[in-house]
């Protein structure tokens, strides 16, 4: 008996072991090598300075360099503002897809196609509709009386990040939407019947019943986007290129120009460490306030 069970555990991590080969060469090794070039003098268009081991040089100069601290400030604004839209968007989109009124099937269709479009294209497309000469969004705005002359929403520090928060909800409300839909198909239809016969209306449904019957999802969604948007700069570079002013400039963003303008890859590791270790305390410390563990 026990020679079987040492046997089928054999096996079992004999299975495991591609799988194990598979991570490691994928996520472990780059993190890995990722932290350890932020301790090393990585400068692509210096190569006198060689490559040798500096230890907190990289860190040091963080913390007296202004465009990380307005970076870190930017991307606090940045994540937090695009969250709450595409949290709002997506649940009422979500809410309206469940109740499976007709024509649901496609609107359903027509909300997944931002989040299949790449964000270079999307990021492109809106440039082109915001333009301050040919773009269509200032022509109706004009008509609508809402402003008094064509802006360009790019080129100004005043309205810069806040159309790029739109767009940003606009391009990724659908991931909330998809994951919320899943939510509410898993939730008893007896709840609501019950609570309609004690006298909630809608909203207290909403509150007391699918919002805390999802509260897992909601969070998992949470966590997973907050990742992607300080992770991913790609669509404020085509937008704005951290610009005008620097009044868009995120750490992700900071790090790619860092990294592929000024060829300074050690400095860009260690605004990449700082993003993985900010990452880590988010997601641990949003799990620990959700209760998700209590569940």
């Amino acid at each position: 008996m026990i020679g079987e069970l040492s046997e089928t555990r054999y096996w079992m991590y004999l299975l495991l072991l591609p799988s194990l080969l598979l991570i490691t060469a994928v996520v472990l090794y780059p993190t890995i090598y990722g932290i350890q070039m932020s301790f090393r003098e990585m400068r692509l268009n210096r190569p006198d300075l060689g490559t040798g081991f500096v230890g907190l040089k990289h860190y040091q100069r963080m913390l007296n360099d202004p465009i990380f601290w307005l970076s870190l400030r930017n991307t606090a604004v940045w994540v937090t503002f695009a969250i709450i839209l595409e949290f709002l968007i997506g649940l009422i989109a979500a809410l309206a897809l469940h109740r499976n009124l007709p024509g649901s099937r496609i609107f359903a269709v027509m909300i997944l196609l931002p989040f299949f479009l790449p964000n270079v294209v999307a990021g492109h497309m809106w440039s082109l509709m915001l333009d301050p000469r040919l773009g269509v969004i200032n022509d109706l705005l004009l008509k609508a009386g809402l402003i008094d002359s064509y802006r360009a929403w790019f080129a100004d520090p005043a309205t810069a990040m806040a159309a790029a928060i739109l767009v940003e909800a606009w391009k990724s409300f659908p991931f909330f939407t998809l994951l919320i839909l899943a939510g509410l198909k898993g939730i008893p239809t007896d709840l609501y019947k019950a609570a309609s016969i004690d006298g909630a209306g809608p909203v207290a449904q909403l509150r007391l019943i699918t919002l805390p019957m999802i509260k897992t999802i909601i969070a998992a969604a949470v966590i997973l986007r907050v990742i992607g948007l300080v992770n991913s700069p790609d669509l404020l570079l085509v937008l704005t290129s951290g610009g005008p002013g620097r009044s868009t400039m995120v750490l992700s963003l900071f790090a790619f120009q860092t990294a592929y303008r000024d060829f300074n890859f050690g400095y860009a590791s260690a605004l990449s460490v700082v993003m993985f270790i900010l990452l880590m305390i988010f997601a641990w410390i949003y799990i620990r306030l959700s209760r998700i563990n209590q569940e």
